[in-house]
């Protein structure tokens, strides 16, 4: 089998990082994917049969979506030709898929890689479709954002998508141990000595990412003194932990759907949790503001509208302090609107009173509430009839009508039993009794 993607088991392994001298050879090295790959998983099975597919692997960095496209072709026994989309242009594609058409003349198949797939435009994805059809190429793309909205439909109908896991600090000290081990490939001709914990240090610091832990466990061998990995060494080599976060993509837009649903289910916890993983992440601050603010006006409401205010104010005092100080404005903010009680009856009444005004369309205003600041309007009959509810007895004209007439005794607003709105119910449905009440009567 021919690799023709330069760095994939071609050069010199001396001169490889280890990261890539471990690459798995063989679905049984694979860390972390037993969901996917495991014994009698589907796609192992049509792997080792060598019936391959077109397919989109989705998944965070360092899952081994680049292992799995080379053991696609290994087992397919089939070239491989790897292209990235971040490097690569339409002329690439071009190019790679010529090559593809001489193999194909030639009775061989091959399985063209694409990284980071989703960076293609329109286009260029639709460059693939027709070689994909007559099985030119075996079709492997690669992404870490979610297909549904990064490709095209076209693509992945002629595509299976399988989804890889971030792998788990467990998997990633088994494949720590195998580079340790591994005198060939590894690096086990150098008598490193290392602990336990500090394995477990160095895949939690990974985040998922076997590629990063390997690439750290070199680092740390390279500065360890005697052979030995201690703590002042591995103090070096993990100073700068980053977690994973993508200030635009699939990480930012669940982690944002957690602290609203976390608020939401009174779990302040969990809110001050993904609050600071987001801003530990690198979010606007402001940006977590506003969306509070939100949920504030959305989930707390009226059942504690002290929310508003307090969100208000959370955000102010993140302008004038700023970062770090701010932030724990924020964190504030977060506890306060997980604790207090919620209601989403006003956001439930303007979506009713949306799609009402969308079905009923433009309903003629009652004529006694009308504007009539001219001769001709009143003597229209404008204004006509008209109750100042000041001057009534109670403060309430309850006999006088506000909807349309096609709306009459229809309502919008339907107060929770939780917070302030227990008040505001009571007062409510005593207020719409009577006015039915002399509805009746006036009628």
């Amino acid at each position: 089998m021919s690799f023709q993607s330069p760095g994939l088991f071609a050069e010199p392994e001396a001169l490889k990082p280890l990261a890539e001298r471990m690459r798995p050879r063989a679905l049984d090295e694979i860390v972390g994917q037993q969901r996917v790959v495991g014994e009698g998983k589907p796609l192992r099975r049509a792997l080792e049969a060598g019936r391959v597919h077109s397919m989109i692997l989705w998944g965070p960095p360092g899952c081994g979506k680049t292992t799995l496209a080379l053991l696609v072709a290994r087992y397919a026994d089939a070239d491989f030709r790897a292209i990235s989309a971040v490097m690569s242009g339409l002329p690439d594609v071009r190019k790679a898929l010529a090559e593809a058409e001489g193999n194909f003349a030639q009775g061989r198949r091959t399985v063209l890689f694409v990284d980071e797939v989703h960076r293609f435009n329109k286009a260029q994805q639709d460059a693939f479709l027709p070689h994909i059809e007559r099985g030119v190429i075996i079709f492997v793309g690669a992404t870490t954002e979610n297909p549904s909205f990064e490709l095209n439909s076209a693509l992945l109908s002629r595509c299976r998508v399988h989804v890889l896991d971030a792998v788990s600090a467990d998997d990633i000290v088994a494949a720590l141990h195998r580079a340790l081990a591994d005198k060939e490939r590894g690096l086990g001709d150098l008598g490193l000595s290392v602990d336990e914990a500090s394995l477990k240090l160095i895949a939690s610091a990974a985040d998922g990412d076997v590629r990063r832990a390997l690439t750290l466990l070199e680092i740390a061998a390279e500065l360890a003194e005697d052979g030995r990995i201690d703590d002042i060494t591995l103090e070096q080599v993990l100073a700068d932990r980053t977690r994973r976060f993508d200030k635009s993509g699939e990480q930012f837009y669940d982690q944002i759907s957690a602290l609203h649903k976390s608020v939401r289910s009174s779990d302040p916890d969990a809110a001050v949790y993904w609050l600071t993983r987001m801003l530990d992440g690198g979010c606007d601050p402001l940006y977590l503001a506003r969306r509070m603010t939100r949920m504030a006006v959305e989930d707390v409401g009226l059942a504690e509208p002290r929310a508003w205010r307090m969100a208000l104010d959370a955000w102010d005092t993140f302008e004038r302090l700023g970062s770090p100080e701010g932030e724990l404005g924020l964190a504030q903010l977060a506890i306060w609107l997980a604790i207090a009680p919620k209601s989403n009856a006003a956001y439930m009444a303007y979506n009713k009173a949306r799609a009402t005004v969308k079905q009923m369309g433009s309903l003629d205003v009652p004529m006694h509430l009308r504007n009539a600041p001219t001769k001709l309007m009143k003597g229209l009959g404008y204004g006509t009839g008209y109750q100042y509810d000041h001057d009534v007895e109670g403060g309430v004209a309850l006999d006088q009508q506000c909807l349309p007439d096609e709306l009459v005794g229809m309502t919008f607003y339907d107060p929770v039993d939780r917070g302030l709105e227990v008040k505001l119910r009571e007062k409510l449905t005593a207020l719409r009794a009577a006015r039915a009440a002399a509805r009746d009567q006036k009628d």
